[in-house]
């Protein structure tokens, strides 16, 4: 029994086939080689086309099939986990009227803010968890406002997932965990907040049906399936947002246990079996894949734009002048030569959109104490990785604060997480116990696939083999040198209202 996993990314398309029997990937392909384009129309924009995202799925399952020698007509069920907060509008054939405005637009933040203020902040506390923000209800009240035309034209709002489950079914849906991360999910009454929607001046018919997180969801469309060499029986049976599968991919369902993940985006996830909210917005709360009308699960997530994406850019600085980018091998191997604190550089990583851990306000990006006769290549890198886990932590601080544990935190080994430097900077700086394992989100989303469709009888079954690379402590020594390091930076973090 086989199973694919989709995992859709702002940078690309990750996709692995699932053994469900042996509990072991087949394989797995990313697409497109290069990474996906970000537009930024404007200041503080970011979008992306959604029938980009169709044509490298299709890529993906080609490779699978040509470069794997793999027959895709032994997939049973699909599990789709994406990048979360996104929007995507369509007409009644489910094409997009205008780009995705995705997770790092800042453009709807003042609109959430308002929306906030009207509807009332006990109101929104009490049944949303928190502000409308930037998710994708105020991305989708901005279009409205600003693109009256294109509003027009819209039958469906999705978020990213969903619109690659109905390109493969023909069948527009969403789940309660999607409708969570898009500020729709009324929690105390379990289910749409239509009250929300009627604030925002919003249509309760643009929301697609709402399915469960795991089960059967739609059947692939014959066509769609001939086209794609998949069998016609093919369901998608799991959906999710990026950060709620990357729990899952890491066995993290129960309250308590934490997970991390440094992609484009950096973040701490910890469940709970509570309503929590940050009455300052800086930490959100979202239906965690494991919650049931009988267990309530959620995920308190605290998130840094600037993670992968800094790194990114880095590698692109460094390789000015090369026919081609240098590995982030090099990167990571570089940043060992430069000792904790780099000399005293400090990198602020805040320069992808507002950061939610300053209530959507634009914090300062840049790098501090820059000296040309002291400073190389390997301080840059190394302030770099420790700017990004310096800020992780200070939204570790908050999720404390609202009562959340953080003495052992689960990793896969990937993005990142590949970085000794930056495993080290991590560990000691939060001050908690790093355990990775070998898994990926696109895993994750296969073994959700196959809870789905029953071959699991239960998520501890699921992830009976799930291995443990290694576990990191933290050092006694380096924690107190991270610790003094840290406050420093964080003391001189400046936002745009400062």
């Amino acid at each position: 029994m086989h199973f694919l996993g989709i995992d859709l990314g702002s940078s690309s398309i990750k996709l692995s086939v699932l053994n469900a029997e042996k509990g072991e990937t087949v394989c797995s392909v990313t697409a497109p080689d290069f990474e996906m384009e970000m537009k930024a129309p404007r200041f503080g924009w970011a979008e992306q086309d959604p029938n980009s995202w169709w044509q490298y799925l299709k890529q993906g399952l080609n490779e699978i099939s040509n470069k794997h020698n793999y027959d895709l007509k032994q997939i049973k069920g699909i599990g789709i986990a994406y990048q979360m907060h996104g929007l995507v509008i369509t007409d009644e054939n489910l094409e997009p009227v205008r780009p995705s405005i995705i997770w790092c637009d800042s453009r709807a933040a003042e609109i959430g803010h308002e929306a906030y203020k009207i509807i009332g902040e006990k109101n929104c506390n009490e049944q949303i968890l928190g502000s409308p923000g930037n998710f994708t209800a105020s991305k989708l009240s901005w279009v409205k406002q600003n693109e009256p035309g294109v509003y027009a034209r819209a039958k469906y709002m999705m978020l990213p997932g969903d619109f690659l489950a109905a390109k493969l079914t023909g069948i527009p849906q969403t789940t309660s965990s999607g409708l969570s991360e898009a500020a729709l999910w009324n929690f105390p009454e379990g289910r749409l907040a239509t009250e929300i929607l009627e604030k925002m001046g919003l249509e309760r018919e643009l929301v697609p049906e709402i399915v469960p997180t795991f089960g059967e969801q739609a059947t692939i469309h014959p066509d769609v399936a001939n086209q794609l060499g998949l069998d016609s029986s093919v369901k998608i049976t799991y959906r999710a947002g990026d950060q709620p599968n990357n729990a899952l991919s890491l066995n993290v369902l129960n309250p308590g246990e934490i997970a991390t993940t440094a992609g484009t985006s950096a973040v701490i996830y910890a469940v709970t079996d509570k309503d929590i909210y940050d009455e300052q917005n800086r930490i959100n709360t979202f239906l965690h894949v494991s919650n049931t009308q009988d267990q309530k699960r959620n995920g308190l997530l605290g998130i840094i734009n600037g993670s992968g994406i800094l790194y990114q850019w880095l590698r692109k600085i460094m390789s000015v002048g090369d026919r081609e980018l240098i590995s982030y091998d090099v990167l990571n191997s570089e940043a060992a030569k430069a000792k904790p604190g780099s000399e005293d550089l400090r990198f602020y990583p805040f320069g992808n959109g507002v950061e939610r851990i300053f209530n959507n306000r634009q914090a300062k990006s840049g790098i501090e104490n820059l000296n040309f006769n002291i400073h190389q290549p390997a301080h840059l890198i190394r302030s770099a990785c420790e700017g990004i886990v310096f800020a992780m932590n200070y939204g570790f601080d908050v999720m404390k604060s609202l009562g959340t544990s953080g003495e052992i935190v689960r990793a896969g080994k990937g993005n990142l997480f590949l970085s000794p430097v930056f495993r080290e900077i991590f560990c000691n700086t939060t001050q908690a116990q790093l355990e990775l394992y070998n898994t990926s989100g696109a895993e994750g989303a296969a073994r959700g696939a196959a809870y789905g469709f029953g071959y699991y009888k239960n998520l501890k079954e699921a992830f009976q083999n799930l291995q443990r690379l290694e576990c990191l402590e933290p050092q006694k020594e380096l924690s107190s040198q991270y610790e003094e390091i840290y406050g420093k930076w964080k003391s001189n973090i400046k936002t745009e209202k400062e």
